[in-house]
């Protein structure tokens, strides 16, 4: 896939969010949602933030393009995001109608487009969005390493109260 300039600018905004995601301990993925050439939401991870097992930012950046656009509809709209979509955010991509999908690395544990499923592009969906992938690939997959090589090598806390958290 060839990305164009407005690709890797957008991808870049979608990193950055990725970025932000580390300060508070969650997994290094960003979103951005854009609308005419204009970013009307971006977000990221935010799940050890607010204990809320759905604050992907997939679905925070689709909340607010919702809130911004006056409408779940959101077929004008394209998603940019730097790790693969798990099953609940394909789903969720389907269900606001999001016009097109774009996303940087693969997820070969739990990507739903590509990887494990197939979910953006089933046949049996009433949706299904044009979707490419690759764009930075390489700088959000060394993101995500470099997180998790990061909590591999943390020091474990010890104590038995510990293990209960």
């Amino acid at each position: 896939m060839t990305a164009t300039a407005h690709d890797i600018g957008f991808m870049t905004l979608a990193l950055a969010e990725a970025r932000a995601a580390e300060v508070h301990g969650d997994v290094p993925i960003g979103a951005v949602v854009v609308r005419n050439g204009q970013i009307i939401a971006q977000r990221h991870n935010k799940r050890e933030l607010t204990g809320d097992p759905t604050a992907h930012a997939e679905i925070l950046a689709l909340r607010d393009a919702a809130a911004v656009v006056g409408n779940w509809h959101l077929d004008e709209c394209t998603m940019y995001v730097t790790l693969e979509p798990c099953v609940m955010c394909a789903g969720a991509l389907v269900n606001a109608r999001i016009g097109e999908v774009v996303y940087a690395a693969t997820d070969p544990k739990a990507g739903a487009v590509a990887s494990l499923y197939g979910v953006l592009g089933d046949q049996r969906l009433n949706h299904r969005p044009p979707v490419r992938s690759g764009v930075l690939a390489d700088e959000a997959g060394e993101l995500l390493r470099a997180f998790f090589r990061a909590r591999r090598n943390a020091p474990k806390l010890g104590g038995a109260s510990d293990a209960a958290r």
